[in-house]
């Protein structure tokens, strides 16, 4: 597999669950693959598997079957410690909970992912983030003393601090206003076309989706449909 050519490949993938002795069927049998530096939107109702794929994707969680190729390393043969190096190394995770630690200030929270690489002058990288996301003047706040809009954008610019070479996003605008939502919605776009940087998004806002490459649309755990759009210039 060439990764100047594909970036994420998705086979055959399966997620199953057991819940009470019956087996729900999360994802059925999910084909995708996806270039490097493209952007691509996952729509669909609540609970048709879009978040559940993009977790599955991203290596956060291991597949019932299938297989799944990451910047060209099969994630779906390895262990959680060795999925979570991959994650480091390549990906930026925005997720719709946040998951900031409540024991770290906002900078803290951003700096976290360039001290885990090792990267130097992390402290100066993620405050210039948190200044681009509109937060200067929250970096030393914890996450109790933010607004929900606020936390969410903390998650932002952890999740584009190490300059990733795949963003996945559930819901990066859905706890923003409409303002804070445009100028995150071109942030998003300025990375994935500055650093060439791959963006999977799952959104409910068709106008975001619309602005990506491909929307790809959900439904009971299947690929639906497939809708092409222009190349973003």
């Amino acid at each position: 597999m060439n990764t100047s050519q594909t970036h994420l490949v998705a086979k055959n993938l399966s997620q199953i669950v057991t819940m009470g002795g019956d087996k729900l069927v999360l994802l059925e049998q999910i084909n995708l693959t996806i270039a490097k530096g493209e952007s691509i939107a996952i729509v669909g109702v609540s609970g048709s598997g879009k978040s559940t794929l993009l977790g599955l994707l991203a290596g956060l969680e291991s597949a019932t079957e299938g297989d799944i190729y990451l910047a060209d390393q099969h994630l779906t043969s390895m262990n959680e410690d060795q999925r979570a190096h991959v994650r480091a190394s390549h990906v930026g995770f925005i997720f719709q909970s946040f998951q900031l630690l409540p024991n770290l200030t906002a900078l803290e929270n951003v700096a976290l992912p360039l001290e885990i690489l090792n990267r130097s002058h992390d402290q100066q990288l993620a405050k210039a983030m948190l200044t681009r996301v509109g937060l200067a003047n929250r970096l030393h706040h914890y996450p109790k003393q933010l607004s929900g809009g606020e936390q969410q954008r903390v998650a932002i610019a952890r999740a584009f601090v190490t300059q990733p070479d795949i963003l996945f996003a559930d819901e990066p605008t859905g706890n923003l206003d409409q303002r804070t939502s445009q100028s995150i919605e071109a942030l998003l776009f300025e990375l994935n076309q500055e650093n060439q940087t791959t963006l999977v998004l799952v959104t409910h806002d068709n106008d975001l989706a619309a602005k990506c490459q491909r929307v790809v649309n959900m439904h009971a755990g299947k690929l639906s449909e497939l809708t092409e759009h222009k190349p973003t210039q």
